[in-house]
């Protein structure tokens, strides 16, 4: 590794492989990468992140331009997780709770 990949290390939480996050916060260099990748500007990024110094936001996206190849697939690694928790969400059956308010729901159509 390079010097500069080692300082821009500093910025963040190596969580684990797959869990990423800018140090001091519970943001996930994913979130800011997302945006880079979409086109916003790291002006544009901060909006959404109020809490993120633009320092932390250009380290980001110059780790995600000095390790693309790890970055995106990190980024498909997580991205992949996610669908799968969303299928397991979408097969499951509802808790008895969202039971009783869709019954609740359908009786108060019916009527």
């Amino acid at each position: 590794m390079n010097s500069s990949t080692t300082v821009l290390e500093d910025y963040f939480e190596f969580m684990s492989p797959d869990d990423i996050r800018i140090k001091g916060h519970r943001i996930g260099i994913d979130n800011v990468i997302d945006y880079y990748q979409q086109g916003y500007t790291p002006e544009q990024i901060r909006e959404h992140f109020p809490s993120l110094s633009l320092e932390k936001i250009y380290a980001t996206i110059t780790y995600y331009l000095h390790n693309k190849e790890d970055v995106d697939a990190y980024m498909e690694r997580l991205n992949a997780w996610r669908d799968q928790r969303y299928d397991q969400w979408r097969s499951a059956e509802p808790s008895p709770t969202i039971q009783r308010l869709r019954a609740i729901r359908d009786s108060r159509a019916r009527e």
